[in-house]
């Protein structure tokens, strides 16, 4: 049984191109080159949903950026100690 789903998308043939090339180069098939662009995708959306919640938060405790790195900093230690 396929561990995997198989979906169809609509790509451009100059885009096309590139992948396939891209593919050939790097010795990988175009589904990894694609699963891989839509998890970095997934992670930078993440990421900024992430930042976007960490500055509302901030704005809501009034604290400047520098303090908020500096917080960030500190917890990020703690995390290494344990």
């Amino acid at each position: 049984m396929r561990t995997t789903k198989l979906i169809t998308i609509s790509i451009m043939p100059e885009f096309l191109e590139e992948i396939e090339k891209l593919a050939k180069e790097e010795r990988r098939t175009k589904s990894e080159l694609v699963r891989e662009a839509l998890r970095r995708y997934i992670a930078e959306k993440e990421l900024r949903r992430l930042q976007r919640y960490g500055l509302k938060k901030a704005r809501e405790l009034g604290l400047r950026e520098e303090e908020v790195q500096r917080l960030v900093d500190e917890y990020r230690a703690e995390q290494a100690d344990v």
